[in-house]
């Protein structure tokens, strides 16, 4: 699905990402671990067309999507979510929602003049796609709720929601879990392992709680210092000295997790 090759995002001399190649398998869950500074954000946001690449090549499905911008890239299906939710506060949960898909007939002016009626047709559809997917993710008692009185992991749920209002191929979740309860995290990953398994969703995923990589990811990468430092499974990437020096830490060995 996206393939990465000798990726360079400088920041003066900076190099936040250094050379960085990987593939993302379609149909996978793939984990991206590391520690802080390693470049893994970054990454993301060249991928996503958030940041120009400094070099290097970006396809998805064998097509040059190399700095393309985020909104072009919304229309091929590759869609990111970001650490820190960007919820419309003071708009509904289903409201939240029903503004995703692009190429509504109320964004043009005149159409909420003469076509008032395709309008209510359109959003009578959006709210019935708005409902399927809370419903889906168990949070529609919460449908009508202000998005900004929602917990913070109610808020990543609203997140991965957004993602299911359009025809996503490929979604990146920075740190989906980061100031989640375990209950809402378990819910959460539920809901990513039935878009997987059940709507043919990929998925790359930014993550510091190995104990949820290790129940979704396969393979895992491991970046640090802005390069990829391992691949494998998530029993592999333990068992790397490598990545237990520069990522896990040897307490973890100590531990038995190796």
């Amino acid at each position: 699905m996206i393939k990465v090759e000798n990726l360079h995002r400088h920041f003066g001399g900076f190099r936040a990402v250094d050379g960085s190649s990987l593939e993302i398998r379609e149909g996978s869950i793939t984990g991206l671990v590391g520690p802080n500074g390693a470049g893994k954000t970054t990454l993301f946001n060249v991928i996503a067309g958030v940041l120009p690449p400094t070099s290097g090549r970006v396809t998805m499905a064998g097509i040059d999507i190399t700095g393309m911008p985020p909104h072009a890239l919304f229309h091929k299906g590759l869609l990111r979510t970001f650490q820190i939710a960007h919820e419309f506060g003071s708009m509904s949960v289903r409201e939240n929602l029903m503004m995703v898909p692009g190429g509504q007939t109320g964004e043009v002016l005149w159409n909420t003049w003469f076509g008032r009626k395709r309008i209510a047709d359109e959003e009578r559809v959006l709210q019935a796609k708005a409902d399927e997917v809370l419903e889906f993710l168990t949070i529609d008692h919460l449908r009508d709720e202000k998005a900004g009185n929602l917990s913070g992991g109610q808020k990543k749920l609203l997140e991965l929601g957004r993602t299911m209002m359009v025809d996503a191929r490929i979604v990146f979740l920075d740190e989906v879990g980061a100031g989640v309860n375990r209950t809402l995290l378990n819910t959460i990953g539920d809901a990513i392992i039935r878009l997987n398994r059940e709507r043919g969703y990929t998925f790359c995923m930014i993550e510091h709680d190995m104990e949820f990589i290790g129940r979704l990811c396969d393979p895992v990468i491991v970046m640090a210092e802005g390069k990829v430092l391992a691949q494998g499974t998530i029993e592999e990437i333990k068992a790397n000295e490598q990545v237990i020096e520069a990522y896990l830490g040897t307490g973890l060995k100590n531990k038995g997790a190796a």
